[in-house]
């Protein structure tokens, strides 16, 4: 069997780094703790990136471009197991690259690239939620006007990005880690989801409260999200 081709270098660092990020905190981890991790020398883990930041800015390039292609469906939203699906694949996104939510307000105050591109994140979110929420009201799942619309997509973004803050100040010790992720992350979607009660229509009110008894029970009864 021929061996496969060695990683990248400079893949293997981002790797290490997502990882060792999502563990202790950005402003917890040192290139001289990732380099070790990596048994390379500090040489040549600054040969590929020459400063923290600039790792912290790779990663977040690739948490951009997985999420302008995920944000790009949420005109297809049409149904109450689409939202679900489409807020759950968000939170998955979140969950992978969390250290950028917890260390938010340290990572802001220290990289000005980051600053910049995060407003634009966050306008990006806000329009796509925009669109989600025209696109339930045109197929009757909603009944919004234009600034119920305005505010609950601006609502839906805070969620987001502030929700992973809320289940670290609740668990300090255990919300971070792996095994934690799927309830995290379903008790996001139950509470982003929530946001749309008051403006559901009746028949979809009761399948979205069904939805979220679900959400809110054991791992082993909730439904599986739709396929691609």
């Amino acid at each position: 069997m021929a061996k496969k081709a060695p990683r990248r270098t400079a893949e293997r660092i981002l790797e290490v780094t997502l990882t060792l990020f999502n563990r202790f905190g950005e402003p917890n981890v040192s290139t001289t703790l990732i380099s070790s991790e990596l048994n390379i020398s500090p040489g040549n883990l600054y040969y590929h990136y020459p400063a923290k930041d600039e790792l912290v800015n790779a990663l977040f390039g690739r948490y951009q471009a997985s999420l302008h292609k995920l944000l790009a469906a949420a005109p297809e939203v049409a149904d109450l197991e689409d939202a679900w699906f489409f807020m759950h694949s968000l939170l998955e996104g979140v969950w992978h690259y969390r250290f950028l939510y917890r260390d938010l307000n340290d990572l802001l105050t220290k990289n000005r690239k980051l600053e910049a591109e995060l407003k634009a994140m966050l306008q990006l979110k806000t329009s796509a939620f925009r669109a989600l929420l025209l696109s339930l009201d045109h197929s009757g799942v909603l009944a919004m006007n234009a600034t119920e619309r305005e505010l609950t997509a601006t609502h839906m973004v805070v969620m987001l990005t502030w929700w992973l803050s809320y289940e670290y100040v609740r668990d300090p010790r255990h919300a971070m880690e792996d095994e934690n992720a799927q309830q995290s992350l379903l008790r996001g979607a139950q509470h982003v989801l929530g946001l749309l009660l008051p403006y559901t229509t009746p028949a979809p009110r009761e399948h979205l409260q069904h939805l979220m008894r679900v959400y809110s029970g054991a791992p082993t009864d909730l439904p599986s999200p739709k396929s691609g």
